[in-house]
């Protein structure tokens, strides 16, 4: 709340630099903000009686929405990248899978791997664990496995996170 906005009777006045006015009435506190080209802001409601600041609330309010921005740019977005295997998948088509697996996880984005069993594949799913176990100990130095190998109806699923880099 702002200015007019606040209806309490009485407030206590904290000035700009942080120094106690006193307990006043709002309307001289408004003045006294008025006076002295600021707003009259309510920065603590729950205390008896209410903590008011005299400030430049435009400043403010753009001084938070720059603080806002400069948080979300420092955040680190982590997406989750798919690689998919078959239980019959050959050699050559796993090297291609690994450096793909590899390249997201240097990106720092985490990594699921997944078989999809076809038809009668389904009753031999110790294969598909398999591929999925060798798969993990290829890509061990670059990733860990959050969440072993998994089966999910017709798919069998596991998750990897990139190393923390030392």
């Amino acid at each position: 709340m702002i200015n007019e906005e606040i209806r309490d009777r009485e407030v206590r006045v904290v000035d700009q630099n942080g120094e106690q006015l006193g307990v006043m009435s709002s309307r001289d506190a408004l003045a006294l903000a008025e006076e002295r080209q600021l707003d009259l802001v309510k920065i603590a409601p729950q205390a008896r009686p209410p903590v008011c600041k005299l400030m430049d609330y435009g400043k403010y309010r753009f001084e938070q929405s720059k603080k806002e921005r400069e948080f979300r740019k420092n955040q680190k977005v982590i997406t989750v990248k798919e690689v998919r295997l078959s239980a019959t998948i050959e050699d050559h088509d796993i090297d291609v899978k690994f450096k793909n697996a590899v390249k997201f996880l240097k990106e720092g984005n985490k990594v699921k791997v997944t078989i999809r069993f076809r038809g009668r594949q389904i009753t031999h799913s110790e294969i598909g664990r398999q591929v999925m176990n060798e798969f993990a100990d290829r890509i061990k130095e670059y990733g860990t496995v959050d969440k072993a190998p998994q089966i999910e109806g017709r798919n069998m699923s596991m998750f990897i996170s990139p190393r923390a880099s030392d």
